[in-house]
This record gives structure tokens, C-alpha cells and sequence, in this order.
């Protein structure tokens, strides 16, 4: 039983879950919000958003942890290599000049990048980029003619095999070759409907990239291990443990859990009388089979922590129909609500969205995990929407070249089907079918407002979590942690890719419909 528990699921023995004691801090959110439904002027042209990266704003921002990493086998990054953002920066540089021939490069937002590129194929990378963004802005202005003739210009220069820049532009392209289709109304080869349609999520369980997620890069790991520290603490030494879980996967995390659980009870000599896992099933977005295979695990982990684990399915067609008797809730349980990359699936549906956060107000969960992208790829307005995901999708790329070296399969895996899929959604439709909609946490927190939600900041156990997740993987020394006031930010040379957040609700004051702080 335990060797199969051990090949589902990651080892632990070197983490250590021990809470430290601090004083946990609330901040209110101010009243102001921006559901980033109303369209933008559409005048807004693409290379102010430009500017915005050359001058840094779009760079993790907060207090940095730092990170210490032993040499890898596995990650052999190149001497005074550029990465992808510093490429992509310089083509944005260019672009503007040839625009705004006016601007001197001292006085540009890009002039402290500006030197003499000697090597030949960083050079064609800066002038591919700058192709990419031209193309983008005549499909932007519908001058489609122009468009395909410099589209065609990047299909030749890019590949799906090359460096990291030509594989991204080869997969943008190939999107904005696609909207242009759509918009002319010619036939796409590539076209698919809203059901083949799928979130970067969904696509991952495919090709099981959970599992290479777990061996080759910490993201995912830096959410699971510091969410769970944040729910141990908060828990307490609750002898009844209730966990739901809007989008449960393979459910690593609760393995997590059951360790975690089983070190901090025994060192405060009390014991969990039981764990209750309900993971809810909604919609078309995962199949009840491998919910059901991920329960037969959990339980069997928890068999060999001796952990009484009770494993519910709760599915229903919309969230709007959840209901508390569906959840069979004790009076005596402590409840933790976990949300990983799953709210963002409801953006275009504002009523659905309102209901469950509602919903969850109404259970008074000890604490709710929130992970989301930390990327504004939801603007109403393409080229800003275009931009964001070009720098964010850019980052993937390096990641990829630097940390997958040696699984050159996977990695054309992970960019021809996850990140392909991404980048079309978020590129080349508009509507209904656009679902990847990923919006930054500062508008998730004033969305948070409405409903008396309140932040706790991450405890430093949990960032020692994340602290030591980095410094086990390969790479880690270019993965970049940073505390943004309350929450935790997880980037890539100084990217942002992940947001990590921790929540409470205020009681809501019957006399005089105001939130009171517990």
C-alpha cells in the first residue's frame, strides 16, 4: 500500500510543517472596482503598453525572497544568455522607434537597453519580435493585407523548433493568422469551436502535465506547499477538518495536507478525529472518472497516515445550484475553501461568480486559498490584451529552454498543446469563445470587496515553504519570489506568473449592513 501511495504521489521527508507564531495582519480593501468588463478606448495604442515594460512596471514589485540553489544536472542555462523578456523589450524597442521616429533613444523608455547587438541570432530575434508587434498592430487597425504580408514574413524566420523567441512568435503568429480568418470570414485550418475550446488547465490533465509541473518546475509546488502551511495555521488544533475544493485535479495538495496535519497534531499532542474532503464537479471542465480515481488515491494515502478521510463529490450543472445541505456540513467542523486557477473560469459569468463567492460567505470558512495567473489577459481591447500575453507567455518559453533541456519531447508538448492552446484563445477570438480571461489579483481584491472578504497575509512559514520548494528544483535560481504587501507573487526572472493569497470573512452587521471585523 505504501510503495503505491509513493508512486502517486510526491515525498515529503525533507519538508517540515512546524508553525511558527506571529501576529496575523488584516487589511480592508478600499471601495473602488474595476471588473474589467467596460471597454477600453480602443485609441489606446499598443506601444504605450510597451513602454510600461521597458520602463519595469510590469516586474514583480515587493519585498524579495531570497533564493539559494546548488548547481543542477539538469539546468545548464547559456553564459551572458539574454532572456526572452530582455529580447522581446529591445523588439518592442525598435517597433516604437520606427513609429515614433521622433523620440530620441536617450529619452525612450527603452534607451537604457540600447547597445550594439554582436550576435547574430539575437539580432534576427529583436527584428522577428519587431515584426510580430508590427503585424499585430495592423490587425489591430484591420489592414489585413498588410497584416498577412508581414505574417508571413515571421512564419519564415520562426519554428516550433527554434530558440525561444521563434517558438513563441511561430505560436503568436499563428494566432493572429487566425483572427484575421475569422474576421475576413475565410476558413481557418486551425479554427475549432467553443467546445474544443479548452482553459490551459483543462489541457494540462492530457498530457499529465501536473506530473511534470511536480518534477521539473516549483509553481505549482510553491502553491500547494505554502497554500497548505496557510491552512494549517489557521485550522488550528480543530479536531473535525472540512476542505472544499472548487477544483480538485489530482488532489497532491491534500496529501500535503494529511502530512501536514499529522506533524502539527502530533506536536500539540491532538489528533484529527477526521478529514473531510468535498470536491466539487461543475459543468463539462473535468470528468467524474478521474475525480473518483483522484478520491481512491486520497483515501489511500490517508489509510497510511492513519488519517479517517471521508471523500465527497459534490456535482452540480452550475454553481449558481450549490447548495449547504449538498455539503453535509457538522457544526463542529472547521471549514478551509481552496480555489486553484478555477475563479477565472467564471469571469464572463458575473451572476455565477457573485453566487459562489455568496456561497462560500455563507459556509464561514476558517480561511479560503485563492492562486490565480498574475496576468491582465482580459482587456476588451486587443493589442493591450495582445502585449500582456506576449511578455507573460514569453516567460513560459525561457522557463521552458532553461529548466527542460534534456525533455525536449515534453517541452514541445507543453508549448504545441498548453501554451498553444493559451495563446489562441486569448488571440485570435473574441466573445463567448474567448474563457481564458486570467485578471491580475488587485482586481480580484476590489471583486473581494464586495463581499466583506478579508486578506491575511502569507505567515513566514509559508514563505519558508516556498523558499525551500525553489531551492530543490533545477532553475531555481531564476525563479523569483516576492511578498506583494499581503499576498505571494511567483515569477521568472522577475516575470510575474502566480499569485498566492489567503482570505477570511468579516460578519456582516444585521442593523446596519456593514462587515465587522472578526
Amino acid at each position: 500500500m505504501q510503495e503505491q501511495n509513493e508512486q502517486d504521489f510526491v515525498t515529503f521527508d525533507d519538508w517540515d510543517f512546524d508553525v511558527e507564531e506571529e501576529t496575523t495582519n488584516v487589511v480592508y480593501v478600499k471601495e473602488t472596482i474595476d471588473d474589467n468588463k467596460k471597454a477600453r478606448s480602443s485609441s489606446i495604442p499598443s506601444r504605450n503598453i510597451l513602454k510600461d515594460f521597458g520602463n519595469g512596471f510590469r516586474k514583480l514589485k515587493g519585498q524579495k525572497i531570497n533564493v539559494q540553489t546548488s548547481e543542477s544536472a539538469y539546468y545548464t542555462p547559456r553564459v551572458c544568455k539574454l532572456s526572452t523578456d530582455e529580447i522581446l523589450r529591445l523588439g518592442g524597442q525598435k517597433f516604437i522607434q520606427s513609429t515614433e521616429s521622433s523620440v530620441s533613444g536617450l529619452d525612450h523608455p527603452f534607451g537604457g537597453a540600447l547597445f550594439s547587438l554582436r550576435d547574430e541570432d539575437y539580432s534576427r530575434s529583436v527584428e522577428l519580435v519587431e515584426r510580430l508587434l508590427a503585424s499585430a498592430e495592423k490587425v489591430e487597425e484591420k489592414k489585413f493585407d498588410r497584416a498577412i504580408n508581414l505574417l508571413n514574413e515571421c512564419e519564415k524566420l520562426s519554428s516550433k523548433s527554434g530558440n525561444p523567441v521563434e517558438r513563441l512568435v511561430y505560436y503568436f503568429s499563428g494566432a493572429l493568422r487566425e483572427r484575421v480568418d475569422r474576421e475576413t470570414g475565410k476558413e481557418s485550418t486551425k479554427s475549432v469551436g467553443l467546445h474544443e475550446m479548452q482553459d490551459l488547465q483543462n489541457t494540462l490533465r492530457g498530457i499529465n502535465a501536473c506530473t511534470i509541473a511536480v518534477q521539473d518546475m516549483p509553481i505549482c509546488q510553491v502553491v500547494k506547499f505554502a497554500g497548505i502551511q496557510a491552512i494549517v495555521e489557521n485550522i488550528g488544533t480543530a479536531k473535525k477538518v472540512h476542505i472544499i475544493d472548487l477544483e480538485i485535479k489530482m488532489g497532491v495538495q491534500w496529501t500535503i495536507l494529511m502530512q501536514a496535519l499529522t506533524t502539527h497534531h502530533k506536536n500539540s499532542q491532538n489528533h484529527v478525529e477526521y478529514l473531510k474532503i468535498t470536491a466539487l464537479l461543475s459543468g463539462v471542465d473535468q470528468s467524474r472518472t478521474n475525480v473518483e480515481e483522484t478520491g481512491k488515491r486520497l483515501m489511500s494515502f490517508a489509510e497510511s497516515f492513519h488519517i479517517a478521510l471521508c471523500f465527497k463529490i459534490v456535482e452540480v450543472e452550475d454553481v449558481a445550484d450549490l447548495k449547504r445541505e449538498d455539503l453535509d456540513i457538522d457544526p463542529d467542523e472547521v471549514i478551509a475553501v481552496y480555489s486553484q486557477y478555477f475563479m477565472s473560469n467564471l469571469l464572463t459569468q458575473e451572476e455565477k461568480l457573485d453566487s459562489l463567492i455568496g456561497f462560500i460567505r455563507g459556509l464561514n470558512p476558517r480561511i479560503m486559498i485563492v492562486a490565480e495567473v498574475e496576468a491582465n489577459l482580459n482587456s476588451p481591447v486587443f493589442a493591450n490584451r495582445f502585449i500582456e500575453a506576449l511578455f507573460y507567455h514569453g516567460a513560459f518559453f525561457d522557463l521552458f529552454e532553461d529548466c527542460m533541456k534534456n525533455d525536449e519531447s515534453t517541452r514541445m508538448a507543453m508549448e504545441s498543446e498548453v501554451m498553444w492552446h493559451g495563446i489562441r484563445n486569448i488571440i485570435a477570438v473574441e466573445g463567448e469563445e474567448r474563457r481564458i480571461r486570467h485578471v491580475s489579483i488587485q482586481l480580484w481584491r476590489e471583486y473581494f470587496k464586495r463581499f466583506g472578504m478579508l486578506e491575511i497575509r502569507m505567515s513566514n512559514s509559508s514563505l519558508y515553504q516556498a523558499k525551500v520548494v525553489v531551492e530543490k528544483f533545477s532553475g531555481g535560481n531564476s525563479f523569483t519570489l516576492q511578498m506583494n504587501e499581503n499576498y505571494l507573487v511567483i515569477g521568472w526572472k522577475g516575470i510575474p506568473l502566480n499569485s498566492l493569497s489567503a482570505w477570511k470573512f468579516r460578519k456582516r452587521n444585521p442593523f446596519h449592513g456593514v462587515y465587522l471585523t472578526l
